[in-house]
């Protein structure tokens, strides 16, 4: 196996599990910010609650977000080393502005969040956790004002072969990272909205199971109590209100991400015409959008591929905003192609022995159809099941249904799944390059870089597969703490965040049983909820 195909499963597996983290860091950390203000502002014991659970669900998944995203950094050293060098110029203001500024900031006010519930006052406290989400925000801007220049190159000048930067403001504003921030926000808002609604959901179903919440006679939720620590009145509020903020947080995301991404998919109609049409498998210059294609999607010719169900004018709707414009298709785009930019790969040294190589300039048309309406597809479900899960709890109660309560917890996954896939098409739609060329840009100053060109000549292939073994092992073992965590904190509902709520009820077994004569509780014993890391960890 080539050096180049396996740091690319290298890069691409540690980056998709890493992105797995962001949405949810993300999407849950403001989530989380809004309901803190909303307990600020009310002083209401359920958005507490709320804060806490969904608070400390937020940290593991943020302190294992910043784990495996660490290696990336390495990568861009070890297996990357050329692209490094080309893009460095370029890269080194967003990504030390990400590190430096956004997550020390983040990093930084998120512990003062985390240890500050009793020494901070309430605005004081509230205001930091403002801070650490603005710096997640922030950081994923940088990260992506990076990769957007990856995917049209702004801003710079060539010079002994490499892209200077000579227009930081044309970087920092580059058109496709305008779009690629609130779409990428959207859908981390949509893997928050989902993944309040599922948990929620599963502990009302609970609720209901167990006898502690009832139906009136109007059909309605009659919420009730029961002796286990955690499960009163005010528990019954804190799933129903997170499984309405997720279902309607979710459904305005979905909104979000198909309006960003319309504007986005136009822009890569423009920028890269030969990602969108591979997408589209449409091969042959036209305006209809296919929703299913049959044939060879791995043909390098496409000719045989063959649109089954097609919808006339909607694909020159998605590229110009009209229903008549003939878009051209992978055929007629790759003779383009070939004419600027080879049909070889240069005799270089960079190259190695794939110098001299076809460049194949048609992207793995299975990733990039079938991705893109993976995309849609999942973030269409998850919306549509928001939707659906407001009707049916529209009286406070959810389905007695075990199997209802398993699709809803499922579902989880689908607004992951539909970020997953937005990136991988994002990624290997852009192949053979590594940082595509700007079309805009002509002659000399054309920046552009072959992926085959990118990969370190100085790391062999059995390097980098023991890399790539270990690196999957490891995280393969963070997949299982992470998801382990999450769910026993999950099912462990408020207590598992607030085991005060747990001592309260033993104080009140102690009360009892001193009033009946029993041996009385010592006072003033140093209890979990005297342990600010009892919420954290």
């Amino acid at each position: 196996m080539d050096a180049l195909e396996i740091a690319r499963w290298q890069f691409g597996i540690t980056t998709v599990y890493h992105f797995m983290m962001v949405p949810l860091t993300i999407g849950l950390g403001l989530v989380v910010a809004v309901i803190q203000t909303l307990w600020y502002r009310t002083g209401k014991v359920e958005y507490l609650r709320m804060t806490k659970f969904w608070g400390k669900l937020f940290l593991i998944n943020f302190i294992m977000g910043v784990a495996t995203g660490i290696v990336q950094e390495f990568q861009f050293g070890m297996a990357w080393s050329e692209y490094s060098r080309f893009v460095g110029d370029v890269f080194g203001a967003p990504l030390a502005l990400e590190a430096l500024l956004a997550f020390f900031v983040e990093s930084t006010f998120l512990g003062l969040w985390i240890f500050g519930w009793k020494q901070l006052k309430r605005g004081i406290h509230l205001a930091c956790l403002w801070i650490a989400v603005i710096g997640s925000v922030f950081s994923a801007y940088f990260i992506i004002v990076a990769n957007s220049w990856m995917q049209h190159p702004v801003g710079v000048t060539m010079v002994n072969g490499r892209p200077v930067m000579t227009d930081a403001w044309a970087v920092f504003t580059n058109n496709t990272a305008m779009v690629a921030v609130p779409h990428t926000l959207f859908g981390a808002l949509a893997v928050a909205g989902a993944f309040l609604l599922g948990i929620a959901w599963y502990h009302l179903w609970r609720r209901r199971h167990d006898g502690i919440d009832t139906v009136g006679a109007d059909g309605r939720a009659v919420a009730g109590e029961a002796v286990i620590p955690g499960r009163d009145k005010a528990d019954y509020k804190v799933w129903i209100t997170s499984l309405r903020i997720g279902a309607v947080v979710a459904m305005i995301s979905f909104a979000g991400t198909a309006f960003t991404g319309d504007l986005q998919g136009k822009l890569m109609f423009e920028q890269q015409p030969m990602k969108m049409a591979a997408a589209e498998a449409a091969c042959h210059d036209g305006t209809g959008f296919s929703v299913l294609s049959v044939g060879n999607l791995g043909s390098k010719s496409c000719n045989d591929i063959v649109a089954v169900i097609e919808v006339p004018g909607i694909l020159s709707f998605l590229a110009k905003g009209d229903f008549n414009t003939e878009v051209k298709g992978v055929n007629s785009l790759l003779d383009e192609y070939k004419a600027k930019y080879g049909t070889h790969l240069p005799d270089n040294p960079l190259y190695g022995d794939r110098a001299g190589q076809d460049i194949q300039y048609v992207p793995v048309m299975e990733v990039t159809y079938w991705g893109f309406r993976m995309m849609i597809g999942f973030g269409g479900i998850a919306a549509f099941a928001a939707l659906l899960a407001l009707w049916v709890t529209r009286k406070g109660m959810v389905p007695q249904s075990r199997w209802i309560m398993r699709l809803a917890v499922f579902g989880i996954l689908a607004p992951f799944g539909a970020n997953a896939a937005g990136w991988i098409f994002t990624e290997m739609g852009r192949q053979p390059f590594v940082v595509a060329p700007n079309p805009d840009a002509s002659g000399v100053d054309q920046v552009f870089m072959f992926t085959a060109a990118a990969v370190s000549p100085g790391v062999s292939a059995a390097e980098l597969i023991t890399s790539l073994v270990v690196l999957a092992s490891i995280y393969a073992v963070l997949l299982v703490v992470e998801v382990r965590l999450l769910v026993k904190y999950a099912r462990g509902g408020v207590v598992s965040a607030m085991p005060e709520l747990a001592e309260a009820r033993s104080s009140e077994k102690k009360e009892k049983k001193d009033d009946d004569g029993g041996t009385p509780g010592a006072p003033g014993q140093p209890g979990d909820s005297d342990d600010v890391l009892a919420f954290a960890y």
